[in-house]
């Protein structure tokens, strides 16, 4: 959340996009049964790769019954054990960039592994659903860096905490609430 002074600064909103870019493309990945967390790691790193930067932690961990903060045997990490995703699966989706000095970034939703609807796959597929509805900062998102496709899962992501988030809260909650969903 950024509380200012003034506009959040470009270079600030240039990696909190760049974050956000990971975060969609974990989000987003469709990938055969039998693939770990580890061969998915890169995808949320990418963004950040391309413009030379990197962050020093996993990208998500097990989330599970037992109450513990990083819940094996799965996780998306370069160091993670190789344990192939499966069906029921709830997992952190949390990509991050840090600044030494200056701010940290940390965008995390949890995400439930699903079959994917891929009706002409040659094998089973998986996918993630999004669990946590909260929304993300506008005034941290640069919008021109985003293609069509991400913008359009922002977009669809937004309407949907709208959606089913505004119906529980006070009136002016909601409202705040719609205007911190708006589309891009």
């Amino acid at each position: 959340l950024w509380t200012g002074p003034g506009p959040a600064p470009a270079r600030l909103r240039e990696r909190v996009t760049r974050v956000l870019q990971g975060h969609i493309a974990l989000a987003t990945a469709r990938f055969p049964a039998g693939v770990a967390g580890p061969h998915l790691d890169a995808l949320a790193r990418r963004a950040l790769w391309d413009a030379g930067l990197d962050y020093d932690h996993g990208t998500g961990h097990g989330v599970g019954s037992f109450l513990s903060v990083h819940e094996g045997p799965v996780a998306f990490s370069r160091a993670a054990r190789v344990v192939a995703l499966r069906e029921g699966m709830i997992l952190s989706n949390e990509p991050g960039f840090y600044a030494t000095g200056e701010y940290g970034i940390r965008l995390e939703n949890l995400l439930l592994v699903v079959p994917a609807d891929l009706p002409h796959a040659a094998k089973p597929f998986l996918c993630f659903e999004t669990l946590t509805l909260a929304p993300f900062d506008r005034a941290l998102i640069d919008p021109a860096l985003l293609g069509p496709a991400e913008r359009a899962w922002i977009d669809a992501y937004h309407a949907r905490v709208l959606a089913e988030v505004a119906p529980l809260v006070d009136g002016d909650t909601a409202a705040w609430l719609a205007e911190a969903c708006a589309a891009l």
